[in-house]
């Protein structure tokens, strides 16, 4: 899993659960970093924007943005820590202001091929929270 996942200023602000605008502004501030592609996009790595998730959700900082859709139990986010056990895991998404928790086997986290800071959906139903790769 060496894939290096980034993401756009519009990409970023969907994943934080804020407008584009306050990205950017956060961004411009230094409130976490980024980098220009080859077309001068500003792009942000998944690492790190990983841990920003992390860090403005414990901080109560985030914009209330709320998303529309008729999908109540979805939660797009990113992927911010992965356990890997012999033969489970458990996967922490960061959904806005939103913290999931997922257990599910090794053999899934592998197929799925998740990595910290690549974006992913939390899929809540009762008490089962199911990861889909996005």
């Amino acid at each position: 899993m060496t894939d290096m996942h980034s993401y756009t200023i519009g990409q970023a602000a969907r994943l934080l659960g804020v407008s584009p605008d306050t990205a950017r502004r956060w961004a411009d501030a230094g409130r976490f970093a980024t980098h220009r592609d080859d077309t001068g996009r500003r792009l942000i790595d998944g690492r790190d924007l990983a841990a920003f998730s992390v860090e403005l959700a414990q901080s109560g900082n985030a914009e209330e943005e709320t998303p529309y859709t008729s999908a109540r139990n979805a939660f797009p986010g990113i992927v911010t820590a992965i356990k890997l056990g012999d033969i489970a895991a458990q996967v922490e998404i960061q959904a806005g202001p939103h913290r999931l928790v997922s257990l599910l086997t090794r053999e899934a986290v592998e197929q799925l091929g998740l990595e910290v800071g690549m974006e992913a959906t939390a899929r809540v139903k009762s008490t089962n929270v199911h990861i889909d790769r996005t």
